[in-house]
């Protein structure tokens, strides 16, 4: 009974031992333009781009004491300029097989917009008051 219960842990391991080299590690597939996306996989790494561009330029224009409006519209810019060049360029997908460059280019806005104005509004009143 022993042996067995070895036997078959030894081959569960060896089997996700072969399991692991085979498969591409998940920063190298965010690169490769090869890699297949389905629509929610692609929509959760355009969220999590757009929230990092959000948290990174909302300290920078807090900290810099930036005010107005176009500085908001800088941000959207920006932050659309590199999900569109992220997708587009580096993974080469095809935008209609994901609803097309709308609903690419809205993936996540609105929540990094939130956390944009977030994070400018409390750097800038914090360091600056």
């Amino acid at each position: 009974m022993r042996e067995s219960k070895s036997a078959k842990l030894n081959q569960l391991q060896e089997d996700n031992h072969q399991n692991v080299h085979l498969s591409p590690s998940k920063l190298a597939k965010l690169f490769d333009p090869d890699a297949s996306w389905d629509k929610d996989q692609l929509g959760d790494v355009l969220h999590w781009i757009r929230q990092v561009v959000g948290l990174i330029c909302g300290l920078l224009w807090g900290s810099i004491p930036l005010v107005g409006g176009i500085w908001i519209i800088l941000f959207l810019a920006i932050s659309s300029g590199i999900v569109y060049g992220y997708y587009a360029m580096i993974l080469k997908v095809d935008e209609e097989d994901f609803g097309g460059h709308a609903a690419l280019l809205q993936e996540g806005l609105f929540a990094s917009l939130t956390l944009f104005l977030l994070a400018w509004i409390l750097v800038y009143s914090l360091a600056h008051f």
